[in-house]
């Protein structure tokens, strides 16, 4: 990652300023957790810190209301990222009694630190990590897109997680390479068309993202078995 720009203080509403950056940095420091990539969000962390440090006399006040905010989006990346959600919410117990004590600025932020090596632990922890979440958010996304070209590496960025990691995924969680399910996945849409609508044979084969009407029946035909029109005939409406 390049290094982060630098983000100018408001003399007088410090807190506006460091919470809009942290909202700004918020994504990339879920997508690091997710992912596993400890280091990028230990360098996102220390550099909201940093900003915060940069607040002068409020920054007690600050740093404790982040914080807050912090160990929400924390928590919710890690169940994202296939943490058993129990443990995190028991996890985040504890560490909530110890913020209640704590008031010196190096005590708080040392806190923050040790949080996220907790979330990381709890992830690394589950023998089969697989996030099913992660997986069902790549999936969403592919059924909205079947209209256009969608590429494997548009849709794990879309997941927040590296293309191989996402390729790896969905051979454990379904079998099948990205490919393939793309493909079914179009192929799933268009037996839907072909029940329920009067669409041409042409229209529903560029609805479900394939170049032509001839493409589209020649895979139809290797998944199903028939042709799109002999599947209308059998399974279209009255």
């Amino acid at each position: 990652m390049n290094d982060f720009p630098a983000i100018p203080l408001l003399e007088h509403r410090p807190y506006d300023r460091v919470r809009e950056l942290y909202l700004f940095q918020e994504p990339m420091l879920m997508a690091a957790i997710r992912r596993g990539d400890r280091g990028e969000a230990r360098r996102i962390i220390n550099y909201v810190l940093v900003h915060i440090y940069s607040a002068g006399e409020e920054r007690s006040d600050l740093l404790k209301g982040l914080l807050l905010e912090l160990v929400v989006m924390i928590s919710r990346a890690a169940v994202e990222a296939g943490a058993v959600q129990s443990e995190v919410l028991g996890m985040n117990f504890r560490l909530l009694t110890e913020l209640a004590s704590l008031n010196d600025d190096e005590d708080l932020a040392a806190w923050l630190r040790k949080t996220l090596e907790h979330v990381f632990s709890t992830i690394e922890r589950q023998e089969d990590f697989t996030p099913p979440l992660l997986v069902g958010k790549a999936l969403d996304f592919m059924r909205i897109n079947l209209h256009r070209d969608i590429s494997r590496d548009e849709v794990a960025r879309h997941a927040g997680i590296s293309p191989s990691h996402f390729s790896r995924l969905l051979k454990e969680r379904t079998g099948r390479s990205f490919t393939e399910l793309l493909r079914q996945c179009r192929v799933d849409l268009a037996c839907d068309r072909l029940r329920s609508t009067d669409q041409s044979l042409a229209q529903i084969a560029d609805t479900c993202g394939f170049c032509d009407q001839s493409y589209f029946t020649r895979v139809f035909q290797d998944v199903k078995g028939v042709t799109p029109k002999q599947f209308r005939i059998v399974h279209g409406r009255e």
